[in-house]
């Protein structure tokens, strides 16, 4: 009998827990013909949620949880759940069921009747967004394909069913900075995507804010691409050259005619540009270093605090 093994990353979502338990449970007792191992990942919750989750696992074998010592993001989360999985497939849920469960049916038949190694979510809408954050969504997915050496699927979600080979090989790569959508993109593997309409959170609010979605799309586009060094060498080697050819022109109009440059507001202009350039190119190589600098250091992914074993 083959074994999915359901990763539910969690933080802060007591209002949310019993409503995705009720709907996980619909799967397993429709899908008879496999067997469920539940690791629920409490990332640091300060509410209820590791409690619940305690409550669930008493009266219910299939249940696992691991809870961290603080809050260590969502990505930390799934890799953890990726260390301590044991099913034959893997799929990543959010508890907010966004991801609707009762998709695993189809994914499971896909993946197990076709030849393909991961069978992937993406959307082309999601009801919570709002017109602006939709434009700067569809801007970052478009630029970070045309960055990125490997390919970044618009609309992907992290809901996915996998084989275990595909973890294995998720697995060994044990960087500090994590982009999980860009690290299953880096590993390949065949994929089948289907698309979905993303439903309304069924409870609480989302934890991730338009500043830490901006930030993470910045990291995703630092882990995966050396485009912005070139850029800032770029624009560095250009304005050089605008610069070279200013002053050969300044030197041969004041050889010629005797007029001195005069205006200094447009020099003051000028001036601030070029140093707004530079802070910027500056903060490109900056973000970069600061990237190692956490990677050199070696530091654990997540630490654990206690699991369902204690």
């Amino acid at each position: 009998m083959d074994k999915i093994s359901v990763i539910v990353p969690c933080y802060n979502e007591e209002e949310s827990l019993p409503l995705f338990y009720k709907e996980i449970n619909k799967v397993i007792n429709k899908m008879k013909e496999v067997s469920f191992e539940l690791i629920f990942i409490d990332d640091g919750s300060k509410d209820k949620t590791l409690n619940i989750v305690k409550g669930f696992s008493k009266d219910d074998s299939n249940i696992r949880y691991i809870s961290f010592s603080r809050n260590f993001g969502k990505e930390a989360a799934i890799y953890a759940g990726l260390e301590y999985c044991t099913g034959d497939y893997i799929t990543l849920l959010d508890v907010d069921l966004q991801d609707p469960p009762k998709l695993i049916e189809k994914m499971y038949k896909i993946i197990t009747t076709e030849d393909v190694d991961i069978v992937a979510l993406k959307t082309d809408a999601h009801k919570e967004y709002g017109i602006v954050r939709r434009f700067f969504t569809n801007c970052y997915y478009k630029l970070i394909s045309k960055l990125s050496k490997v390919e970044m699927v618009p609309g992907a979600r992290d809901f996915r069913l996998m084989k275990r080979q595909v973890v294995n090989a998720v697995l060994e790569l044990k960087e500090y900075n994590r982009y999980s959508k860009g690290i299953f993109s880096f590993v390949g593997f065949k994929t089948k995507w289907l698309t979905y309409e993303v439903p309304k959170r069924v409870a609480g609010n989302s934890k991730w804010s338009f500043f830490k979605l901006f930030t993470y799309a910045i990291d995703a586009i630092i882990g995966y691409s050396t485009v912005p060094l070139t850029i800032a060498v770029f624009v560095g080697v250009l304005f050089c050259l605008i610069a070279l050819i200013a002053i050969i022109f300044i030197v041969i109009r004041t050889l010629i005619f005797g007029d001195p440059v005069a205006g200094w507001p447009s020099l003051v202009c000028i001036m601030f540009f070029l140093s707004g350039i530079q802070l910027f190119c500056t903060g490109i190589s900056g973000a970069y270093i600061s990237k190692t600098y956490t990677e050199v250091k070696g530091r654990p992914i997540y630490i654990v605090r206690e699991t369902e074993k204690k």
